[in-house]
C-alpha cells in the first residue's frame, strides 16, 4: 500500500469522527463555573497548595461526562494558580456538580501581587479570570471561563 493511499484511508476513517465532534458542539450553551470554596493543602518549599471546590452548572439538554479537569486562575492578567485533577464524573443535564481541583500558587506570584498592591497606583480594583476544561473522550472536551473585578476596600 502506497503512503498516499494510506493517508487517504486514514482521512476517510477519521472524517465521521470529526463530523460527530462538530455536531456535538452545535448549540451547546457554556457551563457556569464558580468557586464554592478553597481549603489549604500541605505545601512544599516556595509554593502554596490549595483545594479549589468548583460549582459547575450545565444549562444543556445533555449530560457532560468528564475524565480529567484542568484549571488556571489569573489575577491582574497574570497566572496566579494552576492545577489538574484526574477526577471523573458527570454533570447532569440541566443540573450541577461540585468538582475539586488541587492548585499550586507560586510564592513569587503572591509576593509580586502583594507588592504591586502596596505600591499603589492601581485603580482600586482587582481583575480575575478563571478558565479551564473538563476533559471528555475524543473531541468532547468542554472549556469554561469566567472573569470579573473585585473592588479593594478603601483604606
Amino acid at each position: 500500500m502506497s503512503i498516499t493511499r494510506l493517508i487517504a484511508v486514514v482521512i476517510v476513517a477519521a472524517a465521521p469522527l470529526a463530523l460527530q465532534g462538530c455536531a456535538i458542539f452545535q448549540g451547546r450553551d457554556p457551563l457556569q463555573v464558580t468557586v464554592l470554596g478553597v481549603e489549604p493543602l500541605e505545601s512544599q518549599g516556595m509554593e502554596l497548595r490549595m483545594l479549589v471546590k468548583l460549582g459547575v452548572q450545565n444549562p444543556n439538554d445533555a449530560p457532560i461526562d468528564y475524565n480529567g479537569v484542568a484549571l488556571e486562575m489569573n489575577v491582574q492578567g497574570k497566572t496566579f494558580a494552576t492545577g489538574v485533577s484526574d477526577a471523573s464524573g458527570s454533570v447532569p443535564r440541566f443540573g450541577e456538580a461540585v468538582i475539586t481541583v488541587p492548585v499550586t500558587v507560586s510564592a513569587f506570584h503572591m509576593f509580586g501581587e502583594a507588592f504591586e498592591m502596596m505600591r499603589g497606583g492601581g485603580s482600586g480594583k482587582i481583575t480575575y479570570e478563571m478558565k479551564g476544561k473538563l476533559n471528555g473522550s475524543g473531541f468532547n472536551s468542554t472549556h469554561f471561563r469566567s472573569q470579573g473585578e473585585l473592588d479593594l476596600p478603601a483604606s
